[in-house]
């Protein structure tokens, strides 16, 4: 039986994870699965494991008021160290980008224990953007001794940076499991319905409006290389958007970083939109929900960019590069960075324009089925 050890720490990776923990439980008899959360997210984190019904056999819990990566990398290289020298897995797997996956990757190492690395292969080559994102996912890469690569693209980065084609397999992204897992909880639980409307008329807003077929427009933004002058323009570009289209909703999950949250008070101020909402961070069952029921969603999450094309949404991507160029490719996604004109001429042509519309939203996701967990459950299998 081999002894697999599971380490994240955010909400994204914990979303990506635990479909994939769920996928090695139901073979007991080939793999005691072990996790350990770091706690890098604490509160949306928790959120997380109580949808999937997943336990954590060690939590780091390492989240403190004022961390920067410094302390984040410290406290879980120190952290991990008791939990692999008592449990000694045969295997340790980490997930794409964050802080948490590459200290996680470096304190196996030191143990001389063999990494496998979930959304492998994904680069801009800019080691500053995404940043910390792009530097973390080379280096777990050069720890990693198998690597799972969500896509073709990603696979051949991982083979042009000479990692072995044998240590690579090639699985979709695990994301689509969890967001197909989701949705169907979603339409099948009438009372899960009625929690998300309630969580939401909580934050600000009435689903009502919605389920009567209200267009919607969804925006996300947290990323570190927009901070600035860069959100700056963003907020004003929404703002100009919700005069021009007063009929349709705008609704702005606020990231809790006061670098997201100061533009937005510097630009809108105490004014009142009538259909501009910030709310509130959601979590991951109510953010699915309106994902499914907006028009268009603008963002510069990465997640958003694989997820949101399963629903049928497109997705305008306030970044510059992108680490997931075949969404590009494909049509689901097109980049639009952080310039005022082009954010609005964007937003404007997907709304006024049906056939532009409709090209993207059916638009055919390189993302995956919703099987990447069996995929790289039957190679953790295969592995000698």
């Amino acid at each position: 039986m081999k002894k697999i050890l599971l380490v994240f720490g955010t909400r994204p990776e914990a979303i990506r994870m635990a479909p994939l923990v769920k996928e090695l439980q139901l073979h007991p008899d080939k793999f005691q699965t072990m996790v350990c959360v770091t706690g890098q997210h604490r509160e949306m984190l928790d959120q997380v494991l109580k949808i999937f019904d997943v336990e954590p056999d060690f939590d780091l819990n390492i989240m403190k008021r004022g961390q920067d990566l410094y302390d984040i990398t410290t406290l879980i290289l120190n952290g991990l160290k008791g939990v692999l020298q008592q449990n000694h897995p045969d295997m340790v797997l980490v997930h794409g980008d964050t802080t948490t996956s590459t200290a996680a990757a470096l304190a196996s190492f030191y143990m001389q224990i063999p990494v496998g690395h979930i959304e492998a292969g994904l680069r801009t080559y800019d080691i500053y953007s995404p940043y910390p994102e792009e530097m973390n996912r080379q280096i777990t890469s050069k720890i990693a001794t198998y690597h799972f690569a969500p896509t073709a693209l990603s696979k051949q980065n991982l083979i042009e940076e000479k990692v072995p084609e044998n240590q690579i397999v090639q699985t979709g992204n695990t994301v689509i499991d969890a967001l197909y897992r989701v949705v169907d909880k979603i339409k099948k639980q009438t009372e899960i319905q009625a929690e998300i409307h309630q969580t939401l008329k909580t934050k600000g807003y009435d689903t009502s409006r919605l389920e009567q077929g209200k267009k919607m427009v969804l925006i996300t933004g947290h990323r570190r290389e927009n901070f600035g002058d860069g959100f700056i323009h963003i907020c004003k570009a929404i703002k100009t958007l919700t005069t021009s289209y007063p009929d349709i909703d705008f609704i702005y999950p606020m990231h809790l970083n006061p670098n997201v949250r100061q533009p937005i008070n510097e630009i809108f101020g105490e004014a009142v939109i009538p259909n501009m909402f910030f709310i509130e961070p959601l979590e991951y069952l109510s953010f699915v929900y309106l994902m499914e029921k907006s028009t268009l969603i603008l963002t510069d999450s990465g997640g958003i960019q694989e997820e949101a094309p399963s629903l049928g949404k497109p997705v305008l991507v306030m970044r510059d590069v992108t680490e997931r160029p075949e969404a590009v490719e494909a049509g689901t996604v097109k980049l639009v960075g952080t310039c005022y004109d082009t954010i609005v001429n964007e937003v404007s042509e997907l709304l006024d324009n049906k056939l532009l519309y409709n090209k993207m939203s059916q638009a055919i996701n390189p993302y995956g089925d919703g099987k990447a967990c069996k995929r790289i459950v039957k190679a953790l299998l295969e592995i000698q």
